[in-house]
């Protein structure tokens, strides 16, 4: 089961975690951190319970663009007999786009094994054997999870928003996890080979788009 050392163990070169993960479930909230449930796909684990396999996904920063998020504000519009605008407010929906260029086609030269309490790769660190710099996934690790989700899922999103932590002084400490968590659905997926490498692996262009449920 994930956990928030294993979240930590999996955090980018920068100390704080890659900017998006996409997850079966919303997770629960342990010591603060968003924790999603279940095991990451590529986790080296002993876990026979399939329900818990192969839950979540940590996507790379490698190459990536901005992460585009446009709110849709849905309400009903209707001007008044004295000329003004009344608004009946519904709801406020996300829209979030983002793309990666030359992003490898896979994040290791094998199976990631990552450890199921440290969150680490054999493989870290090793430029012949870890293609994404951050361990996040590679192309084909998100086509695969593009194919598997018709339905909908959830991004956990991790940027400067301190006020989703509240408003006292404690929330301007909290950039090392992730702060937000949306359910979405993919609204469009492209991806093109780019570059094909040697014996390793290829380059990848993907473009994606996900919609608030």
């Amino acid at each position: 089961m994930a956990t928030k050392d294993y979240l930590l163990g999996r955090k980018g070169q920068r100390g704080r975690p890659q900017g998006m993960l996409f997850s079966d479930n919303p997770g629960t909230i342990v010591d603060g951190f968003y924790i999603p449930n279940g095991i990451e796909i590529g986790a080296d684990t002993a876990e026979t319970d399939e329900s818990l396999l192969s839950q979540f996904i940590i996507l790379s920063d490698d190459n990536r663009d901005a992460i585009s998020m446009q709110q849709d504000r849905i309400e009903q519009r209707q001007r008044m007999i004295n000329g003004r605008m009344r608004s009946y407010h519904i709801a406020d929906k996300l829209n979030i786009n983002t793309s990666w260029n030359m992003l490898p086609s896979r994040a290791y030269s094998l199976p990631a094994d990552f450890d199921e309490s440290t969150g680490k790769s054999p493989y870290e660190n090793s430029n012949n054997q870890e293609y994404t710099t951050d361990g996040g996934a590679g192309g084909v690790e998100l086509l695969d999870w593009y194919n598997n989700h018709q339905g909908s899922f959830w991004v956990y999103l991790a940027y400067d928003n301190y006020k989703n932590f509240g408003d006292d002084s404690s929330s301007f400490n909290k950039l090392n996890r992730y702060n937000e968590i949306v359910e979405v659905f993919f609204a469009d997926f492209q991806h093109s080979v780019e570059r094909r490498g040697g014996s390793n692996y290829d380059f990848w262009n993907i473009s994606l788009a996900l919609e608030e449920v």
